[in-house]
């Protein structure tokens, strides 16, 4: 059997455990899959960049960023949702600030990974689901979560968004402030390669699809797999039980039209895209 390499990027999340399982007991290389993983600390933004210049094959990323990417010229496809349930926000501040949950957040600086990632996106989502709108000049690049707590402390910026579980234990170390919560309109993850590697591989990317989704199925149905979240993300064991009991992972490659539709819709009514952009392919056909 000839073996392929094929670089994969995500973010250093508990979401990509049934994806880091298979590759660590062999399942991939006893399949002709060689499996080179890079951790993404800046999120979305920096996954893009890498799937645009060529430095991955395929990323596990959020939905509304890779979309954005795409229709941007970004030479990709999605291949697969990932994670199915919506993405829950952490709404964080520093130590210092004194923002509560019921200030108005939208006049405020706001921290980003970068432009277009996650944090970027999805706070002008949320500002324009209430009739609000955040200037360019609010938004302060950090780089990752360290850039922010630091910049937050610093009382530099007020608001960063960024996933709930991830943060947590931050929070819970007295680093930083969480004010509030903000959940996806979508299913928060899929999977994308680029058109270079599915040209090339198709029946390979099919196959470790097929793999990963077998690995999503049986890490849903195995509790087990609980505190070796915990211990391995340094998350707290009750936090780990509710994260696992309310994320549900996709077991097929179907991506649905009138999701993406949603997720297109609010990008134009965020401004994030033109109302009359050209919206290329977004699905892989295979």
């Amino acid at each position: 059997m000839t073996k392929i390499n094929i670089r994969v990027g995500g973010v250093p999340e508990h979401f990509n455990l049934p994806i880091h399982q298979i590759n660590e007991n062999g399942t991939l290389d006893r399949n002709g899959i060689s499996l080179e993983w890079t951790d993404f600390y800046g999120g979305t933004g920096q996954m893009t960049k890498a799937l645009r210049e060529g430095e991955v094959d395929i990323c596990i990323l959020l939905t509304e960023g890779i979309v954005k990417d795409i229709i941007k010229g970004s030479p990709s496809k999605i291949i697969s949702e990932y994670v199915i349930t919506p993405l829950t926000w952490g709404i964080h501040t520093g130590l210092e600030n004194s923002l509560q949950k019921k200030d108005f957040i939208f006049d405020k600086k706001h921290a980003i990974s970068r432009f277009g990632s996650g944090s970027h996106l999805i706070s002008i989502v949320n500002a324009n689901s209430k009739n609000q709108q955040i200037a360019e000049d609010q938004f302060t690049v950090i780089n990752d979560i360290n850039g922010a707590i630091k910049s937050l402390n610093a009382l530099e910026t007020d608001v960063f968004y960024w996933e709930k579980y991830t943060t947590k234990p931050y929070v819970d170390a007295g680093i930083i402030r969480r004010i509030d919560e903000y959940l996806t309109p979508w299913p928060c993850f899929v999977i994308a390669a680029t058109d270079s590697i599915l040209e090339k591989h198709p029946e390979q990317i099919d196959l470790l699809l097929d793999l990963i989704q077998e690995s999503c199925k049986k890490f849903m149905k195995d509790d087990s797999v609980i505190p070796v979240v915990a211990e391995r993300y340094d998350q707290q064991l009750p936090d780990v039980e509710r994260w696992y009991h309310s994320t549900e992972w996709a077991t097929n490659s179907w991506v649905s039209d009138k999701m993406l539709k949603s997720v297109i819709y609010h990008l134009k009514s965020a401004n994030i895209i033109n109302e009359d952009e050209y919206i290329p392919e977004l699905i892989w056909k295979k």
